[in-house]
């Protein structure tokens, strides 16, 4: 109106967030490695590191031993408002600035003098990306626990059809026999592979993170030399060297070379163990969804109560757990090149590249822990049907070991002509729908070349699965 300043109602209180659930992301909904990397357990992660720089420091004598034990018995997620944290976080654009004042509230009502040690020469990134890696060696504890597992199942399930004949497929067609042994050894060698990938990264990749506000440690080196024993005597070599040693031992996590505020390696590998972990169990993933087709039928996931089943069709079986590990399988590559991408930091703290990273790794780790532990259950059930593979080998009526007899007419024929042959038989045989054997038996060239009996054996798709056995057998002798 006219000649009148209207003012505008205040913002409203932001709604209250509902948890994230898993409802758009079930293959870790439920899962352990859900509550590992949760919001309340990142915020208890980045508290521990809190805690056990208190502690490190303590025990170099910068910082009061009462001191450090009770910032070490208060720093507690359920004692802090994880929400009111998360939005005051947008002031700041991380979360850390928020919380170390809420820590040292709680710390304060308790014992004043303690307060003044909390976060002691500390910078919001140290403490940030130190919890990022304590909850990244939590959860892959969870996962490398069910890889485990998954790999004692498949190793179980390729000794017991070692010699079980299957069809082996190139470009979804049926190629030459191989055994449904050597398929789940292949499946338990990519499962070891992603296990032994994870446990370097777990063992060595995983650092704490000391650097102070722009990666020289001045602020805790200063501090050191206000409220050390040695006062401004303090070594800087040698103080740095100590903490370095004790704040690894509190958390224990591994000792980097430099501050990596900015040098993003371990952020990076772990991206790229969880991306191949990802792909390893997609890959029986994939496997076990063909094998499953109403036409192929040669594996069943197992059953469980109202699994796998249509909204429209009720006749329907769907192989769900397949399915979740597939899904997860599709999107941690791209979510590790996301984190990867992220070694493109500026200066000594990025403005944006650092805040990018936390998501991203939240969501690896938990669809490559949600992958993991839904594996297990695929693995431990998956029903194996011998019958139905013997017959989808017979389909084709032995044209599925026609490399085996053009390589036994070679020597005889010539390889081309051998070749051609056995191209024009498979040919005649798939046209008139008779079996490989017959039509050969009737070929010119081959009179007198086969008895019958040779020739019978030549065209048995189960005599000639090659090395399979052996190869399950070396394979299952490594651990």
């Amino acid at each position: 109106m006219s000649g009148t300043t209207e003012t505008p109602d205040a913002a409203p209180d932001p709604a209250p967030a509902a948890p994230d659930t898993g409802l758009l992301s079930p293959v870790r909904a439920g899962t352990p490695v859900e509550a590992a990397v949760s919001d309340p357990a990142w915020l208890q992660a980045v508290l521990d590191a809190e805690a056990a720089l208190a502690r490190a420091q303590a025990a170099l004598g910068t910082v009061p031993a009462a001191a450090a034990a009770t910032v070490t018995r208060l720093a507690r997620a359920e004692l802090l408002d994880v929400r009111a944290l998360a939005l005051e976080s947008r002031e700041t654009a991380n979360p850390v600035v928020g919380l170390v004042r809420a820590l040292t509230r709680v710390v304060a009502a308790e014992d004043p003098a303690a307060a003044e040690y909390v976060h002691r020469g500390s910078t919001s990134q140290d403490v940030l990306d130190t919890g990022s890696m304590l909850v990244a060696a939590r959860a892959l504890r969870l996962v490398r626990a069910d890889l485990t597992r998954t790999a004692r199942a498949l190793a179980h399930l390729a000794e017991r059809h070692r010699d079980t004949p299957l069809a082996g497929r190139t470009l979804a067609l049926q190629a030459v026999p191989t055994t449904f042994g050597l398929k789940a050894a292949g499946w338990r060698q990519l499962v070891l592979d992603a296990e032994r990938r994870l446990a370097h990264v777990a063992e060595h990749g995983l650092p704490v993170s000391l650097g102070g506000a722009a990666g020289t440690l001045a602020g805790y080196l200063e501090y050191a030399r206000i409220d050390g024993p040695d006062g401004p005597d303090t070594d800087p070599g040698d103080y740095l060297d100590r903490l370095l040693d004790a704040f690894a031992a509190e958390t224990g996590l591994a000792r980097p070379v430099l501050p990596w505020h900015a040098l993003r390696t371990p952020v990076a590998d772990l991206a790229a163990a969880l991306a191949f972990t990802a792909g390893a169990l997609g890959k029986i993933a994939v496997d076990v969804q063909a094998l499953t087709r109403t036409e192929v039928g040669e594996v069943a996931e197992p059953t469980a109560a109202g699994r796998g089943s249509s909204s429209a069709m009720p006749h329907k079986r769907n192989p769900v757990l397949a399915t979740l590990i597939r899904s997860a399988a599709l999107q941690v590559p791209v979510i590790a090149a996301g984190l990867t991408q992220c070694l493109l930091a500026e200066d000594e703290r990025s403005a944006g590249a650092w805040h990018a990273e936390w998501q991203l790794l939240r969501e690896a780790l938990r669809l490559t822990g949600g992958a993991a532990h839904t594996a297990v259950e695929l693995a431990e059930g998956l029903e194996v049907r011998p019958g139905r593979m013997r017959a989808n080998l017979d389909l084709t009526g032995s044209q599925v070991v026609s490399e085996r007899i053009s390589a036994v007419l070679a020597p005889r024929l010539g390889k081309a002509a051998a070749k051609q042959l056995l191209t024009d038989a498979s040919g005649r045989a798939e046209r008139d729908g008779r079996p490989l054997a017959g039509v050969l038996a009737e070929l010119p060239e081959l009179k007198g070349v086969f008895e019958p009996q040779e020739l019978a054996l030549l065209c048995d798709p189960t005599a000639y699965t090659g090395l399979a056995g052996p190869l399950v057998d070396r394979a299952l002798r490594e651990l």
